[in-house]
């Protein structure tokens, strides 16, 4: 009697909830817990189409409901399938105030159904604000006071005295970190506003995309009913002629409505090379703040910050003057390599002092003795050929100019580890052909031209010490 219970309860068909259990043990044996945990694990389920069979799941995010439809199709229709046999599409939206039409749409795997007519969802494209990137958690120092100070202002909502607000720095120093917190506190003080935070990249994406689709207007309605709009490195739409003119009209747009507009850069408006005068001319009339690299004391107070995060471990002040002195490129890189101490200590199980953190950082140390930015090659090599730095990123061939960017480059392919892509795109977005093009030539006329090594060598020198 028990046996033909449990095995009437075997062939009864799964409730949609007990389905959807089924479905994620499914996905993390078949895909792995690293990536169930990273991509899967957020998805909710949101309810069954009782006529259509369709399944509906919902994502934190636009970008996370276009990862799982581009990478995890396959694994999910099979696992609805198994655990709900005769189920319809796998619906993936992402959760919105603002939604864009669009299909995100993964057929199930069922050869005897009749494939229905895709569902037309609603999700929304906005902003993907980082959590931990808030006010609160933002050091301040001498070097980034007026970034700060700046951005509070904006956040706060209150009548402004400049709009744009432009960020500028190098790489790492916390102005993707400012400007996650701009959208943080600006959504706190006026809740049901609408906050779109975008790389230039992605905006350059889903405008080409947009014209694709032929539905520009969409793109264009969604960012122009913006309250506060943050766009992310707009030094790489240089070039970009169409995607340069739509942002112009939004720029104009948001301004001219009074919405509040923050944009930033890997350096000033004025060495931007392949962007519109009409656009550098908007980025210069808001307000310019730049981002400076750390000094000492922002370093050191930095640590500190980020210990108040992990109470139970004990770093020595040696220790985190040790850190604060000797990892002085980017905040980016200092923050790693205290994870990196805290993670190798619980792992090995010993206490933090000197002698273990030297240790657990050699490789790194060791590339930091001799650690040489782009931009600084960039300046010591314009300051000895006296030109202007904006030029390393020009299209200008003029011997003056073009001898000296390729010995930038070459000195930049020796004395850094960016790979020769990321080289060519800090002068101006050259191709990397470019760049190994100039270091053989630099290569050649070192043997052939003393005068030029010796400049080289005085280069190298001054860069090392």
């Amino acid at each position: 009697m028990r046996a033909r219970q449990m095995d009437a309860a075997a062939a009864a068909p799964l409730t949609v909830d007990a389905a959807w259990q089924a479905v994620r043990d499914t996905l993390r044996k078949s895909c792995g817990q690293r990536s169930f945990d990273g991509w899967l694990k957020a998805l909710e389920l949101a309810g069954l189409d009782s006529e259509s069979g369709a399944v509906r799941l919902i994502a934190p995010s636009a970008f996370l409901a276009e990862w799982v439809q581009s990478h995890f199709a396959e694994q999910l229709a099979a696992a609805w399938h198994a655990a709900l046999p005769g189920c319809g599409e796998i619906l993936v939206e992402a959760r919105g105030d603002a939604p864009v039409r669009a299909i995100f749409a993964i057929d199930a795997p069922a050869p005897d159904a009749v494939t229905p007519e895709p569902v037309v969802v609603e999700i929304d494209r906005g902003s993907q604000l980082e959590d931990r990137f808030t006010f609160d958690s933002f050091v301040v120092g001498k070097a980034n006071e007026l970034a700060y100070n700046a951005a509070k202002t904006l956040a706060e909502g209150g009548k402004l005295g400049f709009n744009p607000l432009f960020l500028h720095g190098g790489v790492g120093l916390g102005k993707t970190h400012l400007m996650h917190a701009i959208g943080h506190d600006y959504r706190a003080r006026h809740p049901g506003s609408k906050v779109i935070y975008m790389t230039s990249e992605k905006f350059m994406y889903e405008f080409v995309a947009a014209m694709r689709a032929k539905d520009t207007h969409s793109f264009k309605a969604r960012l122009r009913a913006a309250d506060l709009l943050l766009i992310d490195d707009v030094q790489f739409i240089a070039g970009k002629d169409s995607t340069q003119e739509e942002f112009f009209h939004t720029m104009n747009e948001l301004i001219s409505a009074g919405r509040r507009l923050v944009i930033s850069a890997d350096r000033s408006p004025q060495d931007l090379e392949g962007i519109e005068s009409r656009i550098l001319s908007r980025l210069s009339w808001g307000l310019v703040a730049d981002v400076n690299t750390a000094d000492f004391e922002l370093r050191y107070n930095i640590i500190l910050k980020k210990l108040e995060t992990q109470p139970a471990v004990v770093v020595p002040n040696d220790v985190v003057m040790f850190l604060a002195k000797r990892l002085t490129a980017s905040i980016r890189e200092l923050e790693g390599a205290l994870t990196r101490v805290l993670a190798f200590a619980h792992l090995s199980k010993r206490p933090i002092d000197l002698e273990f953190t030297q240790a657990a950082l050699a490789d790194q140390l060791r590339a930091s003795q001799r650690r040489v930015t782009i931009d600084e090659i960039q300046r010591r090599v314009c300051d000895h050929y006296r030109i202007r730095q904006s030029e390393m990123g020009s299209a200008r061939r003029a011997r003056e100019v073009a001898r000296p960017r390729q010995i930038a480059m070459y000195l930049a392919k020796q004395l850094t580890q960016r790979s020769l892509p990321e080289i060519g795109r800090r002068f101006g977005g050259r191709d990397h052909t470019t760049v190994i093009h100039a270091v053989k030539r630099i290569e050649e006329l070192r043997a052939a031209d003393a005068e030029l090594d010796a400049d080289v060598r005085l280069l190298i020198r001054q860069l090392e010490a």
